[in-house]
C-alpha cells in the first residue's frame, strides 16, 4: 500500500512539474490605427471621458482579470515602423528601411521575436495584419502570407462590409455581422488546426478595420455611438462640431468591431481548451488616423495606445503606471517562452512587471519613454525628405525636437492655395491631395474648407502649420498639449534636461538622425552605427 501511495505521489508530482514546464501560449491582438480607447480606460480618464462611451466588453473583461497600463507608447506613430520595432524589440530607427512605411525593405539579419519563439518549438501565425510592406519571403513574422485566413478577409473593411451585406445581398444587420464574425472563427480554427500536437503558439490576430476608410454614420447605424454624445468630449485640438463628432464616433464604432471581433477569438481558444494557457496581449499601433495631431504626430494622441496584458491565472485586475514602449513586448514574450533575449533589443522585458502584484508604479525606472518619427509617406514632400522628430515623454512632460522646421510636418499643402481649395469629395477620398500625411476624412475636409474663418484658424494651424524645433507641454495644465512653453524661461531647466536625456537615449542607441551629421535619414539605407 505505502508503494502504491509512494507511486501516486510521485506521479503527482511529475505531472505538477510538468504543468510547471509548459510554456505558455501567446495571443496578440493588434488593431490598426487603434488610439487608447477602451471602455475600461474610463476608469483611468473617468466615465465622462470618450471612453465612456465605446463599449468594448470583451477587451474589458480581459482587463477585469489583467493589467492595465496607463502610460503605453509606440515607438513611431506609422504602422511599419512601430510593427518594425515591435517586432524586432529595438527602437524603430535601428531597423534599417523598416523605419519607413513606403519603401520599407526587412533587413533579414535583425532578430524578431516570433521567428525566434518558432525556432524553439513554438507554433506561429497570424490573420490579417502584420508587417504589410512585406513579403512572404521576407516579412519578419515567419508565417506565409494568408496562411490562416481560408474564410477571408473581409472583417477588416467592417462597416463597408456590412453596408454591402445590408444593401446588395438582402440580409438584417445581425445576420450581416454573424457573417463577418463567422469569418474570424473559422481563421482562428485554421491555424489552430495546423498545431503539431501540444506545441505551444504565438498567434498575431491583427484587423485593420479602425484603419480608414469607414462609412459615415457607421458608429451610430450600427453601434449605437450618437454623435451629439462626444459633444464637450473631443480633444481641444478638434473643432467641436457635428461633422468632427461624427466622424470620431464612426471611429469608436470600429474599435466595438474589433472588440467583437475579439470576442470570437476568445471563443475558438476556449472550446480549444486552450484559453487557461494563454497569454493575452492587447494593444494598437498608433493614434487615430485621419485627425489632427493623432497619426504621424509625436503628440500622446498620435503615440499612446491600449495596452492590456492577462497571464495566464491571473484573476485580479491592475492598473499601473509604469511607461512601457511596445518595443518591450518582443522581450516580453521572448521570457515568458523561455527564449534567451538577443542582446541588440533595446526593449526591456515587462515579465516582472506583470508578474509584480502592486498597482501604481512597480518598475521606478521606468518613468519615461522615447518616441520618434521620420518618413511615413514618400511623396508628400519634394526629394521624398521625411519630417525628422524626436521625443520624450515623462509623466508630468512632453518635450519634442524638430530637427527639420522648415519642412511641412504634413507635408505639402500643394492644391491647398489661399484662394482655392480641393472639394470636400476629394477631401474625404484622396489623402494625398494634399497634407498627404494625413489621411482623408471627413475632419480633413472640413479644416481645410473652414480654414479662413477666424474661429477655426488655431485648429488649422494645429493641424496643418510648420512647427518650431522645440516644443514642450506641461501635462497639468495642458493634457491635450496645445500650449507650447519650449521658449518661456521658466521652464529653461526642465527644456535642458530633457534634452539631455533624450538626446543620450538616441546616441547611446545609434540613431541615424543624431549620428555623423544627421542627414542620414534622409535617403536609404537609413543605418546607425549599432552591431547587430
Amino acid at each position: 500500500m505505502k508503494k502504491i501511495i509512494f507511486t501516486l505521489g510521485l506521479l503527482m508530482c511529475v505531472s505538477s512539474l510538468q504543468a510547471q514546464e509548459k510554456r505558455p501560449n501567446i495571443l496578440f491582438a493588434f488593431a490598426d490605427d487603434w488610439g487608447k480607447y477602451a471602455g475600461c480606460y474610463a476608469k483611468v480618464d473617468g466615465a465622462t471621458s470618450l471612453n465612456g462611451l465605446v463599449k468594448t466588453p470583451t477587451i474589458d473583461s480581459v482587463a477585469d482579470r489583467g493589467t492595465l497600463f496607463k502610460h503605453a507608447f509606440v515607438t513611431a506613430p506609422s504602422c511599419t515602423p512601430c510593427r518594425s520595432s515591435l517586432l524586432s524589440g529595438q527602437y524603430f530607427y535601428r531597423t534599417g528601411r523598416g523605419a519607413i512605411l513606403q519603401g520599407a525593405v526587412w533587413d533579414t539579419s535583425i532578430p524578431t521575436y516570433p521567428l525566434l519563439l518558432q525556432k524553439a518549438g513554438y507554433h506561429v501565425g497570424q490573420t490579417y495584419k502584420v508587417w504589410s510592406p512585406g513579403t512572404p519571403k521576407d516579412a519578419p513574422y515567419g508565417g506565409k502570407e494568408n496562411e490562416f485566413e481560408s474564410a477571408g478577409n473581409k472583417f477588416n473593411a467592417f462597416s463597408q462590409q456590412i453596408a454591402n451585406l445590408t444593401r446588395n445581398q438582402s440580409k438584417s444587420l445581425e445576420e450581416a455581422k454573424a457573417a463577418l464574425l463567422e469569418e474570424v472563427r473559422m481563421n482562428v480554427r485554421s491555424f489552430m488546426a495546423a498545431r503539431d500536437g501540444n506545441e505551444p503558439f504565438c498567434y498575431w490576430w491583427g484587423p485593420t478595420n479602425v484603419h480608414r476608410k469607414w462609412i459615415k454614420g457607421s458608429g451610430k447605424s450600427l453601434w449605437g455611438i450618437d454623435p451629439d454624445s462626444l459633444k464637450g468630449k473631443l480633444p481641444q485640438f478638434l473643432p467641436d462640431v457635428h461633422e468632427v463628432r461624427q466622424d470620431f464616433a464612426d471611429y469608436l464604432g470600429e474599435a466595438a468591431a474589433f472588440d467583437a471581433g475579439f470576442s470570437e477569438v476568445l471563443a475558438v481558444l476556449e472550446e480549444s481548451g486552450e484559453l487557461e494557457n494563454t497569454v493575452i496581449v492587447i494593444s494598437g499601433d498608433h493614434g487615430a488616423p485621419g485627425f489632427p495631431r493623432g497619426k504621424c504626430n509625436l503628440y500622446d494622441f498620435g503615440t499612446q495606445v491600449p495596452l492590456i496584458v492577462a497571464l495566464p491565472g491571473q484573476v485580479k485586475s491592475r492598473i499601473v503606471d509604469d511607461f512601457v514602449n511596445l518595443m518591450d513586448l518582443a522581450p516580453t514574450f521572448l521570457e515568458l517562452g523561455d527564449v534567451e533575449i538577443p542582446e541588440v533589443m533595446t526593449g526591456r522585458s515587462l515579465v516582472s512587471v506583470l508578474e509584480s502584484s502592486k498597482t501604481g508604479w512597480v518598475d521606478e525606472s521606468r518613468s519615461w519613454v522615447v518616441t520618434g518619427r521620420e518618413r511615413h509617406v514618400a511623396k508628400v514632400r519634394d526629394g521624398f525628405l521625411p519630417y525628422p522628430q524626436r521625443a520624450i515623454r515623462t509623466k508630468d512632460y512632453l518635450y519634442i525636437i524638430n530637427f527639420k522646421p522648415d519642412r511641412w510636418p504634413m507635408g505639402a499643402p500643394m492644391t491647398v492655395t489661399e484662394d482655392t481649395a480641393p472639394s470636400t469629395e476629394q477631401l474625404e477620398n484622396n489623402t494625398f491631395i494634399c497634407f498627404g500625411d494625413l489621411d482623408a476624412s471627413p475632419t480633413k475636409a472640413w479644416l481645410i474648407e473652414h480654414r479662413h474663418q477666424q474661429r477655426w484658424k488655431q485648429y488649422y494651424d494645429w493641424s496643418f502649420g510648420k512647427r518650431p524645433m522645440e516644443e514642450l507641454y506641461v501635462l497639468a495644465d495642458d493634457p491635450d498639449q496645445v500650449r507650447n512653453v519650449a521658449g518661456k524661461p521658466k521652464y529653461a531647466e526642465v527644456k535642458a534636461q530633457l534634452k539631455s536625456r533624450l538626446m543620450g537615449e538616441l546616441a547611446t542607441t545609434g540613431d541615424p538622425r543624431v549620428m555623423g551629421d544627421g542627414s542620414t535619414f534622409d535617403k536609404p539605407p537609413f543605418t546607425g552605427a549599432f552591431n547587430r
